[in-house]
């Protein structure tokens, strides 16, 4: 399984997003301003989350995006896959030999599911609580907010 910086990089804005969005749309300029992310990559990264329908876009003034679903119904695994394509193990050593490739393949294949698992499990509702035992006094707006 390969995540790139485009899967690291929407997890963390959606991570924002989920934190500071509860007032309204957050606009992409903000959320690359606190985290320190290029606009330019997070416009073309909320572009498939938004065809994938993780965040909704609002045009105008005082506009930006917002979640379209509950931070709990939004795993990790959703976020990775919307922007990257589907997560699958990429096998590119086949130095062993014959003999043991079927077991090296099996233990990758047993690795990469478990990495799917662990991201599926993951939710932007549970980052938010972690981030929040992190930084105490701090509410969770996300855990409990569905945005239409």
């Amino acid at each position: 399984m390969r995540i790139t910086s485009r899967g690291r990089y929407a997890v963390t804005a959606l991570l924002d997003l989920a934190l500071n969005g509860q007032d309204g749309p957050i606009s992409l300029s903000e959320i690359a301003d606190r985290q320190g992310l290029s606009l330019r990559y997070l416009e073309q990264i909320f572009c498939n989350l938004r065809r994938q329908g993780i965040v909704c876009s609002v045009r105008g003034a005082g506009g930006g995006y917002s979640l379209c679903e509950c931070a709990t119904r939004i795993s990790v695994a959703d976020i990775v896959a919307a922007v990257e394509g589907q997560m699958e193990l990429e096998l590119q050593d086949a130095s062993a030999g014959p003999v043991h490739q079927a077991l090296v393949a099996e233990f990758w294949t047993g690795l990469n599911d478990c990495m799917r698992d662990y991201l599926e499990t993951a939710t932007l509702a549970s980052l938010c609580a972690c981030a929040n035992r992190c930084q105490p006094g701090v509410e969770n707006p996300a855990d409990t907010r569905a945005v239409p």
